[in-house]
Order: structure tokens, then C-alpha cells, then sequence
């Protein structure tokens, strides 16, 4: 007969740290199901608020507001992480509070003001960021 482990409250306390401590990290990553990957929506507006955080930055954007229309806030989430988004090219300066944009996303399929972040152009400069591989350079190949 073997001999039964004693379950004291140092044991379970420790077994409670050990699924907690993996908890966040299980939590953190979510699946783009939720967004419509057949649709492209254009949102032209002002950014907010540039959240440059792990694991995926956030875009708030105000649209409407103009003749009469109330104004929305949309948030948009890049689908990748911000040591991505430096290898191509964005820094946590890249949009700023004020800036008017053009933002192509693949919205919510539960019709709320959400998306998935496919390209912005600021409209003062006409610099477009995006989210997939830099282009190829242009030119002969070497």
C-alpha cells in the first residue's frame, strides 16, 4: 500500500502559486476569431491614445463628431507585439494624440467599435505604418 501525501497548507499554497504564476501568461494571448477577416472597414479620425504595451498595442481613435454625428471611440489592436512592431518600423512616438489618421482594420464581428489593425496613414505626412512585412526592396536582385 502506498503511502498517502499529506496535503498541508504549505503544499497547497504552493500548488495554488504554481497555477497562478502560469495563470497571466495563459491569459495574455487570445486567438483573432473575434474579428471579421473578410471585412475592411476605413476609419478616419484623431488618435487618443497610442498604448505600446505586451503582448499587443492599442490604438484609440475618435471618429465622427462632424456635421451633427456624435463621436465614437474605436479601439484597435495590432496583432503583434511591440518588439515586432520595431523591426518594422514603428516606435512608441509613431502615433501621438491629436494626429489624424486613416485606419484600415478588420472590425468586430460583434458590430462594437473594435478592430484588428491592417495599416494607418497619417494624414499631415501620408506615412503609412503597417503590420506585415516590410515591402521588398526595389530594384535587380544581387
Amino acid at each position: 500500500m502506498r503511502p498517502v501525501a499529506r496535503r498541508t497548507p504549505a503544499v497547497l499554497a504552493a500548488a495554488l502559486f504554481a497555477v497562478l504564476a502560469g495563470a497571466p501568461a495563459a491569459r495574455a494571448h487570445h486567438s483573432f476569431a473575434m474579428y471579421d477577416q473578410a471585412r475592411l472597414v476605413v476609419l478616419n479620425g484623431t488618435i487618443r491614445d497610442f498604448q505600446w504595451t505586451n503582448p499587443h498595442s492599442v490604438i484609440w481613435v475618435i471618429t465622427g463628431g462632424v456635421g451633427g454625428k456624435p463621436e465614437d471611440v474605436w479601439s484597435v489592436e495590432l496583432p503583434t507585439s511591440p518588439g515586432n512592431l520595431s523591426r518594422l518600423g514603428w516606435s512608441k512616438h509613431s502615433l501621438k494624440p491629436g494626429d489624424k489618421v486613416a485606419i484600415e482594420v478588420n472590425p468586430l464581428r460583434d458590430g462594437h467599435h473594435g478592430g484588428s489593425l491592417k495599416r494607418v496613414t497619417l494624414l499631415a505626412t501620408g506615412e503609412v505604418l503597417t503590420v506585415g512585412a516590410p515591402p521588398a526592396a526595389v530594384g535587380p536582385a544581387k
